[in-house]
Order: C-alpha cells, then structure tokens, then sequence
C-alpha cells in the first residue's frame, strides 16, 4: 500500500458516515484478473471503514429463509423450554443464550437471547478427544428441519467465507489460496440471534460495543439497529440493504495484515421492533499460530502485533465476555489462556488507549 493510499484510507476510517457497497461477482469469475479486481474492492473496503455491504455473492434465498424461519420457531418457544439447551450445558459451548448473559467491554448486559452452534467435528478427532475448547459436536433443539435448515444455511455461509478470504489474500498482494492450510477445521461460530422489541429504543444496548474476535464476519439481519464506530469514535448507521451481507473485519485478519486492514468497533442499540440476525464468524483453525505475515513486515513498517494462537484468543474473549464462564473463572475451574488479551484489544477503543 503506498503512502497515498495509506492517508486516504486512515482519512476515510475517521470521516466514514456510511458503509461502502463491495460487488464480489468477481471472485466466481475463471478470469484470474476479475477475481484480482474484486479482491482489490474488498481490500480498499476493508483498509478505509473495515466494514461493508456486500453483493454478488451466491448464498441461495432458500437458505436464508430457512434459517430466518427456523429462528422464529425456535426464538417463540417458552423459555422453558429454550433453557433445556443452555449453552452452559454443553461442554464446548453450545446452544441457547438467554438475555443477560453477554457482558462487553462497556459492562452492559446485553438485551438479545441467541442460539450458537459451529463446526461440528466427530468425536474421534484428535482436538476433540484432547478436549480442545469449543470443538466437537454441536447441541440441536428438537424440532423438525430445524438442523437441515440452520445446516444448510451454515455450510453456505463457509462456502462463501472461504471464497471472501481467497479474496482478501489478492488484496495483501498474496496468492489466492495463501491462508487455505489455516481453514481446514475452523471453529467458525454460526449465531441465531433475537432482538425484542423496546419501548426505549435509543437507551442501553442489544450488545454492547466491541469487535469480534475471528478473521472476519457475514452478517444478515431482518431490521436495522447495528451501528459501527469510525475513525473518530463517532457511531454510524449500518442499516440491512435487501441482497446484501455486512461484512466486518475481525481480530485476526487485522493482526496477519499487520493493521493494513481493520477490525472496527460496532455495536447493536435496542430495537423500536423485532429484529433477528445471523452473524457467521469465520474463524481459522483453533492452533493457528497468528502474527504480522512475513510479506506485510518492512522497515517502514514494523511489527505492530505480537503472536497469538487463534483459538486461544477466541477462547480468552468468549470466557471474559460470559457470565457462565466467568463464573467458572472465578472458581477455578477454567482457567485464561497464558498471554490473554483483555475485552477490546482492538479496533477504535483499543487504539485511543494506547
């Protein structure tokens, strides 16, 4: 990236009042120059809001409709009955989060319940039969369609982050299969995630302010509320557009590409009317080992992110931000990983602390 494009984009992060629109038509192209033309669109995109629409992918409406109806049976249930699957009784954290659970880096509880479920690994994995956290099987509601339904939707959701990541690899200048050897197992997280309406929209949070901790994120949701903070810690609207994903740079992404890219701070206001929405955190695998990318490191500029494992750092979030976890914490019985980062280490909040 020259240093012409370097101050247009820390420009654009700090005066950004809209998300851009990123068409990625291109990366199904057999043209190796198209697929290198969208991968520079997502690359722009990422580098100046490190959050955009996106369009011209290929996730059919049957899916996506299949798992927006799967979520309102599931979300309707007496809570009852979705407390028989909370995520507190899985063993690699699955299943069904009640309003409250959630605590951000601003403290708040948050407003919404939500479902999550991931990658499911067999039992004779050797990560699984090594108890790594948050791999293995998955913790499925008994109603009907409801696991074809939300599966249908998840591996197409993967299909599509795998695709995205060929793309932002042409983006950093690198091959386009560069980062396949770190998905092959991915405990990438899939949530289904309600919103109730609120008398008060405009006080408290349906989640509080924070970036997420994976490679990046593809996120559908049926009503606005989402707001993202610039560069100038001032929030934006990110309301849904029909056809299109939100896309939004995590943790790790912004790491390998040495702050090229950035993951941007955003958060969920409570909603005046019913909102669900389905964000895919496309992870890499859990021992990945993530630093600056050799190719990003020059004099001009240096190292600015320390190494990480992934699924540590994921795990280290998840437990701070729980309060199940937390709890555990506090009892002795999990314990942080060495090196943990605290809530926020990145993105807009994390930079103005430095």
């Amino acid at each position: 990236m020259s240093e012409t494009e370097s101050c247009r984009a820390a420009h654009v992060r700090r005066t950004f009042r809209e998300l851009p629109s990123v068409d990625v038509t291109g990366l199904y192209s057999s043209d190796a120059s198209r697929r290198r033309e969208a991968g520079l669109a997502l690359g722009k995109a990422a580098r100046e809001t490190g959050f955009f629409y996106l369009v011209g992918h290929r996730v059919p409406r049957t899916a996506i409709d299949g798992v927006l109806a799967q979520a309102r049976r599931f979300f309707a249930l007496p809570t009852e009955s979705k407390l028989a699957y909370h995520i507190g009784l899985s063993s690699n954290h699955r299943g069904y989060v009640p309003p409250g659970e959630e605590v951000f880096y601003s403290g708040s509880l948050d407003q919404k319940e939500a479902f999550d479920l991931c990658n499911e690994l067999p039992a004779n994995d050797p990560d699984v039969v090594a108890g790594t956290p948050l791999l293995g099987p998955n913790v499925w509601p008994d109603l009907p369609g409801f696991r074809e339904d939300v599966g249908a939707y998840y591996r197409e959701l993967l299909t599509l982050g795998r695709r995205l990541l060929s793309g932002f690899a042409l983006a950093l200048g690198l091959g386009e299969t560069y980062f396949d050897r770190f998905v092959k197992k991915p405990p990438s997280q899939l949530r289904l995630i309600h919103y109730p309406p609120s008398s008060d929209a405009q006080a408290g949070a349906g989640i509080g302010s924070h970036t997420d901790y994976e490679c990046f994120t593809i996120l559908l949701a049926t009503a606005p509320g989402l707001e993202v903070m610039n560069g100038s810690g001032e929030w934006v609207d990110a309301p849904p557009r029909p056809g299109a994903f939100v896309v939004n740079i995590g943790d790790l992404l912004e790491t390998w590409s040495n702050g090229v890219f950035v993951a941007t701070s955003h958060r969920v206001r409570k909603v005046a009317t019913e909102r669900y929405s389905f964000p895919l955190f496309f992870a890499c695998d859990y021992w990945t080992e993530v630093a600056p990318l050799p190719e990003l490191v020059t004099s001009e500029r240096p190292a600015a992110y320390g190494r990480m494992i992934a699924g540590e750092h994921l795990y280290a979030q998840t437990i701070q931000s729980f309060l199940y976890l937390r709890q555990r914490l506090d009892r002795g019985e999990v314990r942080l990983p060495e090196g943990a980062r605290p809530l926020s280490s990145f993105g807009h909040e994390a930079r103005e602390r430095r």
